[in-house]
């Protein structure tokens, strides 16, 4: 990403934008078009005036865990979040001090067999780093109560140091969430689909527009030192599969909903680019050198200049496009971060645009 300015405190959303003003909703939020290099604004209740019949949204069903809980270490106050449940019973785990603000910073992690007592009467033990990448992440065995109904008793959702102030869990649920059967779901919001109301999605469906539901519960964020996402639980049903796999047969382009979207349907997707029921754990990280197979557009919040989701967004639209959109939205005052404006990108022109002919693997 050749942004280089460092995006202005002033620009993060620090409240919802429905607690901005009196009568807003969640889709008054303002929304960027790029099209290749050329940028136009809107409000993003123009949304299904920018679509076409035969254009199918991709959107994630995950709901929001309220994934941050209060912990001690010895006498010492921790915040854990709660990342990602394994297969084994074992959570991953990201500690952090608490600030003194109603936020966190970064700590360092571990070291193993770490104790931390959690409300309830429950406690972890660090294990070993999720990843040789560094020990942010760490997996933990968690003993006493169950993590999910110490979570709905005691957890609230996950907030960074740019937001004003608490905010209930209902603030970080999308119009699309549903409940999972297992009861997990994301431990920060697929927000992407924030601005979606009930009366836009009917909107939008009144034009013949689609959705595909998938799932992707998203792991915490690194809101440091912006790492590429860890393997996280995706699921693409038989049912999703066929939509997207009609909208690419015939006239409709294929917009994910979020870069959690984009990292499910592409993991689904074989070397043919068509779309098969999946599900499991995916590690897929996409860059413009493995490019994308199946998505033609995107709609995404705005990311810092260093977020590795850059080049996810790169590998879709290409660098000049993405760079030219982030000037115009650094430009236009557009805000930031998980309650803020939205960019939709969309192909230059046909609805199946090549834009990795000769880098999709």
């Amino acid at each position: 990403m050749t942004v280089a300015v460092r995006v202005p405190e002033e620009l993060s959303a620090r409240i919802p934008v429905e607690q901005r003003g009196v009568g807003l909703d969640r889709d008054a939020v303002r929304l960027l078009v790029s099209r290749g290099t050329e940028v136009s604004h809107h409000a993003f209740v123009e949304l299904p005036r920018l679509l076409r019949a035969g254009d199918l949204l991709v959107v994630n069903t995950s709901p929001t865990l309220a994934a941050a809980v209060d912990g001690r270490v010895g006498h010492a106050r921790v915040v854990v979040h709660f990342s990602t449940r394994g297969d084994d019973g074992r959570w991953a785990v990201e500690l952090r001090d608490p600030d003194g603000k109603g936020t966190t910073r970064a700590r360092t992690g571990g070291p193993a067999g770490l104790e931390v007592r959690l409300p309830g009467g429950g406690w972890l033990v660090l294990e070993e780093p999720l990843s040789a990448r560094g020990d942010r992440l760490w997996w933990a065995r968690v003993s006493g109560p169950g993590v999910l109904g110490m979570l709905r008793e005691h957890g609230r959702p996950i907030r960074y140091s740019y937001t004003e102030r608490d905010q209930p869990l209902s603030a970080y649920q999308t119009v699309f969430a549903l409940p999972s059967a297992d009861g997990t779901g994301s431990a920060e919001m697929p927000s992407a689909a924030r601005p979606f109301t009930a009366r836009l999605v009917a909107e939008l469906v009144s034009r013949g527009v689609q959705f595909a539901p998938i799932t992707l519960h998203t792991g915490v964020a690194s809101a440091e030192v912006h790492e590429p996402p860890y393997p996280e639980r995706f699921s693409v049903p038989e049912a999703s599969a066929r939509l997207i796999n009609a909208a690419r047969a015939g006239d409709g382009r294929v917009v994910a909903v979020g870069t959690t979207a984009v990292r499910a349907v592409e993991s689904a997707a074989g070397p043919d680019g068509v779309v098969r029921a999946r599900e499991g754990w995916t590690d897929l990280v996409v860059t413009p050198e493995r490019g994308v197979r199946v998505v033609d557009g995107l709609l995404t919040g705005l990311h810092e200049p260093e977020a590795s989701h850059l080049l996810m967004l790169e590998a879709i639209a290409g660098r000049a496009a993405i760079d030219r959109s982030y000037e115009e939205a650094l430009r236009g005052l557009y805000l930031w971060h998980e309650f803020g404006d939205i960019h939709l990108i969309l192909p230059e022109e046909g609805p199946h645009a090549v834009h990795c002919a000769s880098n999709c693997r």
